[in-house]
């Protein structure tokens, strides 16, 4: 493929520039993802994404391009499997995301962390999951066996997409976030058989995952996430949207208000503080936070659902 073409479409500005079509779009993001790109030419084409953004057509085809090289988990009989993307951690509040796994796994819901951190400011998500006896399996076929065994399972992206974690792994040369980051949160590892969360930062995000996630008509929940993960914020409920066959609706409507903090959720917690407090809530010694606990119903009726 020649690129230089590419790069004049989509490098004219936020206002000049064309998005390519779903076929393009594709072909180009394969190239990247199997490391055919040359250094200078990638990284014009990051930066032109990310200051023009990308269209609903280029999605398409950068998630075409990773369903034809994602390594798939066999998901076990019965309800489908919660995808729970994590590439934060915690930055201040506790990370409640592996509260949502574990009540799912406990209704009988396969969930499958997938992930990556390369954030030094940040809690990563893997010690914490290592902390409550989840550790990260050594691939697809490993990932599968937890499954089976225990509706549970850990596994880096390096293992699904080597070419995916190569991108991601350029947010600390270019100082800056891409594309290969919001479709991170898109990974598919057991397509036909999963629901994945899909959780954004920016609130202008929420309407392209919106049209997004109709096209691509997989089941799925999007959600303003809690510093970056896919967790309901227990302080005050963001809106819980929920998608199949193409459409989508309000499974939960947001709260309006503040987020003070609350009792029992303390801030900046130690690894052992928030490991404690994921136990306590397991074992009802504390309540599940009205969010979170409202995700985890809606997620577990969109798995079983027909």
């Amino acid at each position: 493929m020649t690129y230089a073409p590419i790069i004049k479409e989509i490098a004219r500005g936020a206002k000049g520039a064309r998005p390519l079509d779903v076929a393009a779009a594709a072909a180009l993001f394969g190239d990247i993802l199997d490391g055919k790109v040359p250094d200078l030419e990638l990284g014009a084409i990051l930066i032109a994404l990310r200051v023009k953004s990308e269209s609903l057509h280029e999605l398409l085809g950068f998630k075409q391009a990773m369903d034809a090289r994602t390594a798939q988990v066999a998901v076990p009989p019965g309800p489908r499997c919660v995808v729970l993307p994590t590439y934060n951690g915690a930055r201040r509040q506790p990370n409640l995301m592996p509260l949502v796994a574990l009540l799912l796994a406990r209704e009988g819901v396969p969930v499958l962390i997938q992930g990556r951190h390369d954030f030094e400011s940040r809690v990563s998500p893997f010690e914490l999951l290592s902390a409550l006896g989840l550790e990260r399996a050594a691939d697809a076929v490993a990932a599968s066996a937890q499954l089976a065994e225990h509706r549970l399972a850990c596994i880096g992206v390096e293992q699904l997409l080597p070419g995916l974690d190569r991108l991601l792994a350029l947010r600390t040369r270019f100082g800056l976030r891409g594309s290969g980051h919001i479709m991170a949160k898109l990974l598919d590892p057991a397509r036909g058989r999963s629901v994945r969360v899909v959780a954004v930062t920016h609130p202008e995000y929420l309407e392209r995952m919106d049209a997004f996630l109709r096209a691509d008509a997989g089941p799925a929940m999007l959600l303003r996430g809690t510093e970056g993960e896919i967790y309901a914020n227990p302080r005050r409920c963001p809106t819980l949207a929920v998608y199949e066959h193409g459409e989508g609706r309000i499974a939960v409507e947001g709260e309006e208000g503040g987020a003070p903090p609350l009792a029992g959720l303390p801030d900046n917690p130690s690894i052992a503080d928030n490991v404690r407090l994921i136990q306590a809530v397991l074992a009802g010694e504390q309540p599940v936070p009205g969010p979170i606990q409202a995700q985890v119903a809606a997620l577990a009726a969109l798995a079983k659902a027909p």
